[in-house]
């Protein structure tokens, strides 16, 4: 049976660097092991509005209500269901760069109080009832704080949905650090979330190698993986 691990965290905490690896050092212990990320920004037509929606094409972030903006994250998962079925299908674990959660995360921060709760919710009815999405079998936070967020956005390369150097999401610090809020909220009540940390007691960041091998100690008894998946 394949197991279905989400990389989440907010904008620059590593998640992506984190999941190629894990891909690559499964695969070579001989597990069969792929990468999904999301949104699938030039693959889907919801993924192309996401793209619109984070170059602020429909308004600011305040502008756009945050239910109406889950719906196009949900919506490009929908899009994709055959293309995850399939990774399913083909290996015996599938990483996932994003999930669910980031738009639970992401929508809800922009919320309070009973309103927050209720989105959160109705997104989650919507992305695993009415869209029949898979539940992961584990949601792995990366957390890292606004400041060094802002920091790493910043070195990125050029991506397929933007040319600025940062969204209206990862522009803005004080949004960041509401769905860090909010990821933090989420893993503490469910017990199919763990958090790993970025950074270090000094606050400075933990090396990739030292955050990936606590990823693959999370992942190894759920998965079964074998011994040498060794630490690097």
């Amino acid at each position: 049976m394949t197991t279905l691990i989400a990389i989440e965290g907010i904008d620059g905490s590593g998640k992506g660097t984190q999941a190629k690896q894990l891909v690559e050092r499964i695969v070579a212990a001989g597990v069969r092991a792929t990468v999904l990320q999301f949104p699938r920004y030039a693959e889907t037509t919801f993924g192309g509005a996401i793209g619109d929606f984070l170059n602020g094409r429909f308004g600011s972030l305040e502008q756009v209500h945050p239910q109406l903006a889950s719906v196009l994250y949900a919506g490009d998962r929908f899009e994709s269901r055959s293309v995850l079925q399939q990774a399913i299908n083909d290996h015996d674990i599938v990483i996932l760069d994003r999930f669910t959660g980031s738009n639970l995360a992401h929508q809800s921060a922009k919320l309070d109080g009973q309103e927050r709760s209720e989105l959160v919710a109705w997104i989650d009815h919507v992305e695993h009832v009415v869209f029949g999405l898979p539940r992961p079998d584990l949601n792995i936070l990366i957390d890292i704080s606004s400041r060094w967020s802002r920091e790493l956005v910043s070195r990125k390369g050029e991506r397929d949905y933007t040319d600025d150097e940062a969204d209206i999401q990862e522009s803005n610090l004080p949004y960041l650090e509401r769905v860090r809020r909010c990821y933090l909220s989420i893993a503490e009540q469910r017990d199919d979330w763990q958090v790993v940390e970025s950074l270090n007691s000094d606050d400075e960041l933990r090396s990739v190698s030292d955050i990936n091998n606590e990823l693959l100690e999370l992942i190894r008894p759920l998965a079964g993986l074998p011994k040498n998946t060794a630490q690097v």
